[in-house]
């Protein structure tokens, strides 16, 4: 009798931790800036998180990348590396603040960080280090930050698989963003799991391919009429909107790919509404489908659930 009270009590504990275990083997995707480069406070620029196992990796580092880090107590001495999509400044503007900020601040990094992204990239972040010469010294002499931390090891990678390390594979995928070239959205597989991120793109037949069956699609979108509404000239929304998906464009990747959830983000412009963009999206698809938020959290695992932020506390 003894031995099963003990069995009782143990076997409960066990499953808790066997459930755990697995949770972890999951995937979980962070939106931590929805937005695009009009500054707007409830959708900063563009940035995700993704966690695989025991892998974290930033996708873009958008504006206010580094307050959204922080409001998921996100220890960016954690974070394993950076990938950016393309060069534009609104995906990469709030670098210099995640990586110099994360070196000082707290227990700060005290690992190199590695960056992968298109051509160029390695360029770009020499010349940052360049730019940052005289804090970096400084921070090292008076400051006792760990020169190990800032380091920076910059990779210009073309398309196929960029990574594969305790069983996280990512893959670059070439997008179609001319004359941005290149462009690349991202593949991640874990256990089992898929997410593809589009990057900025127009629709891209590459990415479809690689998204065919994924369980969660995050996709960028434009929305010609927030254009009209904040009194953009023609020619402008004209050139804009041809470089990226509309609605009824994305309804038609989503249709063809067939994601267990497509998720927006990176809204074109950020001022975008439901209305704006959902109604347009199910001329073409029917599936499941959600408007990002920043700080809106995705569980990839056996179901994809969906965790919407918090409301700010009044």
């Amino acid at each position: 009798m003894r031995l099963l009270n003990r069995l009782t009590f143990v076997l409960p504990f066990l499953f808790a931790v066997v459930s755990s275990a697995a949770l972890a083997q999951d995937m979980k995707v962070t939106l931590l800036g929805t937005g695009s480069p009009p500054p707007v406070m409830n959708r900063f620029g563009p940035s995700i998180l993704v966690e695989a196992g025991d892998r974290k990796f930033l996708f873009d580092v958008g504006r206010g990348a580094m307050q959204r880090l922080a409001q998921t107590k996100t220890k960016w001495q954690d974070v394993d590396g950076v990938f950016f999509t393309h060069l534009h400044s609104d995906h990469v503007v709030g670098f210099p603040d995640v990586w110099l900020t994360g070196w000082l601040v707290g227990p700060g990094r005290n690992r190199p960080l590695e960056v992968w992204g298109p051509p160029g990239t390695e360029k770009m972040l020499a010349h940052l280090v360049q730019a940052f010469e005289f804090d970096i010294k400084y921070r090292i002499s008076d400051d006792k930050a760990r020169p190990e931390g800032v380091v920076v090891n910059a990779h210009d990678i073309n398309p196929g698989v960029s990574y594969e390390q305790n069983g996280v594979k990512i893959t670059a995928i070439k997008v179609d963003h001319a004359p941005v070239e290149p462009a690349y959205g991202y593949r991640i597989d874990f256990n089992g799991r898929s997410v593809v991120l589009s990057g900025d793109t127009r629709t891209s037949e590459n990415l479809i391919r690689a998204a065919e069956g994924v369980d969660l699609l995050v996709h960028e979108v434009v929305s010609p009429e927030t254009f009209i509404r904040a009194g953009v000239n023609a020619e402008r929304t004209n050139s804009v909107v041809a470089h990226h998906v509309t609605p009824e464009q994305a309804g038609e990747v989503f249709a063809r790919t067939k994601p267990r959830l497509a998720v927006y983000s990176h809204l074109v412009q950020p001022t975008a509404t439901n209305d704006d963009l959902i109604p347009g999206t199910r001329k073409t698809y029917d599936g499941a489908l959600e408007v990002g938020e920043d700080l809106m959290v995705i569980e990839v695992g056996k179901d994809v659930v969906v965790r919407r932020p918090s409301p700010p506390k009044q």
